[in-house]
């Protein structure tokens, strides 16, 4: 079986974390040597949306979280077992299979009970009632594939095995005292014993050693009702072995049962199972309907495997997928800063001063010897559109207008007209809520001990936002003072004006204005020819923030 890895974009996902995962897993997969998944940490924006929808691609997984789930784990994928089975049955199955338990599920497959090794050797130890088989309900197959047994008579009416297990070791008179209706004898070839047994209306007649019945006893037991079968075992096995007819609901566990689903996290698991001494625990679907699907033990804990992962277009752990330190990274494809992502082994680690990450992965697969498909070299180079904002912004390279002309060619994609049409989609502020505005693009920076969280909107239309903003305002506040950033910012960035109005809150909102020169105005200030978040903002105000910590406010006022 192929390694699964998942290739992650960064949380509140834009165009280009989500292609260049999109190119990349499609890059890995052509080596046949892993199953590359690639995946989404958030909801697609409207830009995304319209650049998959164009090309023809579907999104990518949604993966809210990394950590093991029992799912990732391989446990025993084990059929459950019918109520009805026999112990005997049951301990086979285990031993074939090398359980320790086997989950017990009605005609619908959903849990009902567990049955384990322990419960069937209790049951061997405990002295069973002489009245077992039909206290349990024991049905005549099972009695037959326990003992082995062939019919020899199998009348048309026939009686319940309601009475008495007896061995008619002993005389037929002695024998006379202790037979009653109804119940099951076993017996050898003695022929006087037999008939005694059948006058005494029993139910079922087991005779050993594969002894040959006399007609006169088959035509009597006919007439009787009485079933008669033969088994190879000696008296004493089979006395031995008829208890294991017994079905497995009269020994299984069926109430308070300890179960788990297939979407539970393994620390929860682990944890569970410390408070508690069995073996195995049945594992069922992760909907509503209990349906089994398998067992789970201590030694899957144990022999789990963490899981592999690829990060492109981060390598901040704020801004990965949940649980991420506690997979595998394999690989790093980004064009921003280095960040906090550490590792236990060396990695390959790709990280270039240019536009966009999908840059970095067109120029992979050319340097590999590789054409992308059609559909994935129009997102590569939608992607790079983006994120370059066709070339205007100061992060854009000349590497990156080199693989957009590469890549328009193979999709056969006229860039303007397509630009055009992918920012009047991606950037219209009808209908949209502050809310939205927020999550849409938003990206959490960490300056020594403090905590700045930038959200950006591209938009052709910046005005339409008037009549939203101080309610937008308001959300920024709650937001900050909540998830104690001291810096909580928006950036308008009008695409055709090549300008930002940034509206900022939280403690040090005056501090952020003044790293450009600027002061706030009803919380906001305008930053002419800023469109780069992480080239034209975060370097300036980290800047200005350390210069504060290190000379003080009048002092940096007057550098």
């Amino acid at each position: 079986m192929k390694e699964k890895v998942y290739i992650l974009g960064h949380k509140n996902p834009d165009s280009d974390s989500i292609c260049a995962a999109l190119a990349y897993a499609e890059y890995k997969n052509a080596s046949g040597k892993i199953n590359a998944i690639p995946a989404r940490l958030g909801e697609l924006n409207r830009e995304t949306k319209f650049i998959l929808d164009y090309f023809g691609v579907e999104p990518p997984m949604l993966l809210e979280t990394v950590r093991l789930s029992v799912n990732d784990l391989n446990i025993d994928r084990v059929a459950p077992v019918s109520p009805d089975i026999y112990l005997g049955m049951a301990l086979d199955l285990m031993k074939k299979n090398n359980l320790n338990s086997l989950p017990v599920a009605n005609d619908k497959e959903q849990l009902i009970g567990i049955v384990s090794i322990s419960d069937i050797i209790s049951s061997y130890i405990d002295v069973w009632d002489s009245n077992v088989l039909g206290k349990a309900g024991t049905s005549l197959e099972n009695i037959i594939d326990t003992l082995s047994a062939d019919i020899v008579v199998m009348p048309a009416n026939t009686r319940t095995f309601d009475g008495k297990i007896l061995v008619l070791a002993m005389e037929p008179k002695t024998a006379q005292r202790y037979i009653e209706e109804n119940d099951i004898v076993i017996c050898g070839d003695r022929a006087d014993v037999q008939d005694i047994a059948l006058n005494s209306n029993i139910s079922l007649m087991i005779v050993t050693g594969d002894s040959k019945v006399d007609e006169k006893i088959v035509d009597k037991a006919r007439e009787k009702g009485v079933i008669i079968i033969s088994t190879p075992h000696d008296t004493f096995t089979t006395s031995r072995l008829i208890s294991k007819s017994v079905p497995i609901k009269n020994v299984m566990t069926s109430e308070n049962i300890i179960k788990f689903s297939l979407d539970d996290l393994v620390d929860n698991v682990r944890e569970h199972m410390s408070q508690t001494r069995y073996r195995s625990y049945p594992v069922v679907d992760s909907n509503s309907s209990n349906r089994v699907v398998g067992l789970i033990s201590r030694y899957h804990l144990i022999s789990s495997m963490k899981k592999k992962v690829i990060l492109v277009d981060h390598n901040e752990r704020s801004q990965s997928v949940d649980g991420i330190e506690e997979c595998e990274i394999l690989e790093i494809i980004d064009h921003h800063r280095i960040a906090d992502v550490f590792t236990g082994n060396p990695i390959y680690f790709r990280n270039e001063p240019v536009g966009s990450t999908s840059t970095i992965v067109a120029s992979i697969m050319f340097e590999n010897g590789r054409r992308p498909s059609k559909k994935i070299a129009g997102i590569l180079a939608a992607a790079i559109i983006s994120d370059t904002l066709l070339l205007r912004s100061p992060t854009s390279t000349n590497t990156d207008k080199i693989m957009l002309d590469r890549l328009a060619k193979i999709a056969n994609l006229d860039v303007e007209e397509f630009a055009h049409e992918m920012f009047k989609a991606g950037t219209s502020l009808k209908g949209r809520t502050p809310k939205e505005l927020l999550e849409q693009d938003f990206k959490t920076f960490h300056i020594d001990d403090e905590k700045m969280g930038i959200a950006q909107v591209f938009t052709t239309d910046p005005e339409s936002i008037q009549d939203m903003k101080d309610e937008l305002i308001a959300l920024m506040e709650d937001r900050a003072d909540k998830e104690k950033y001291s810096i909580f910012m928006l950036m308008l960035t009008d695409i055709i004006k090549e300008a930002s109005e940034i509206v900022v809150v939280g403690t040090h909102k005056e501090l952020a204005a003044q790293a450009f020169g600027q002061k706030l105005v009803n919380n906001s200030f305008y930053a002419s020819g800023v469109l780069s978040r992480k080239k034209q903002v975060v370097p300036p105000v980290m800047e200005y923030l350390s210069d504060i910590k290190e000379y003080g406010v009048t002092e940096v006022a007057s550098k």
